[in-house]
């Protein structure tokens, strides 16, 4: 793609103006995303013209944008998430009907834990975690699981620092960490108490491809002080199930 006088490419102005949009700010005005994308004006104003008319963004009746549904449209269409999330839905419906606690589905991407799926009960515990949310790897039981078994350069890029703290029981020291991640290897599996959040303990093993390579992190979220052994067996289960759909 052309690029601008500053030496960025037109799908580059794209993608910054779509991260923009997050999971807690869904709508802006065209001036907002053209500050956070670090835009010109005049350029954020025909970017999100020309995303509009393309369907890609929408505009409310008060004039503010947001991400428009042909995206979530064409993102559905063949990709690899949505098919690792049809393949688990079963299986997570049957953990969250059983444990009635919060379910979830996360991926290892662009060094993060990225969240396809989340079933909630609803007097389940706090927990933080939207779909299509993100965060550390080093910060939930999902993270540390996709960790464990990420590919050695990127495990050490992140052990590499920093290592960021969402709680106070968020684990930061590289040392300590690697044991973390050493242990969840050979046991397949992880529990982090606190790791998010105080009141709350995260539960997390690791799904396959059939007897391939881990592709995602299944955990549950249960209330701090709750016993962890029920839904540990539940998430395994439902793991070797979804292990044996992806084949």
């Amino acid at each position: 793609m052309a690029n601008s006088p500053s030496g960025d490419s037109v799908t580059g102005r794209i993608v910054r103006v779509l991260e923009t949009f997050t999971t807690e700010r869904t709508s802006q005005t065209v001036a907002e995303i053209g500050r956070r994308a670090g835009l010109p004006s005049s350029t954020a104003h025909r970017l999100v013209a020309e995303l509009v008319e393309a369907g890609l963004l929408e505009r409310d009746a008060a004039r503010r944008v947001r991400l428009g549904i042909r995206l979530w449209e064409l993102a559905g269409r063949g990709s690899r998430a949505l098919g690792l999330r049809q393949a688990a839905l079963p299986y997570m419906e049957r953990v969250q009907a059983r444990v009635r606690e919060h379910t979830q589905l996360a991926v290892l991407e662009h060094g993060e834990a990225l969240f396809l799926e989340r079933l909630s009960s609803p007097a389940a515990g706090a927990n933080i975690t939207r779909i299509a949310g993100r965060l550390p790897l080093n910060a939930s039981s999902s993270g540390l699981v996709l960790l464990a078994y990420a590919p050695d350069d990127e495990r050490e890029r992140v052990l590499a620092g920093p290592l960021p703290a969402v709680s106070p029981e968020t684990v930061t020291d590289p040392a300590e960490l690697r044991a973390r991640l050493a242990a969840i290897r050979r046991d397949g599996y992880v529990v982090a108490p606190g790791s998010i959040e105080a009141v709350s303990t995260g539960v997390a093993v690791p799904v396959r491809r059939g007897s391939g390579p881990v592709v995602a992190a299944l955990s549950v979220v249960l209330p701090r002080d709750a016993p962890t052994a029920g839904a540990l067996e539940e998430l395994r289960a439902a793991a070797a199930g979804i292990a044996r759909s992806l084949r």
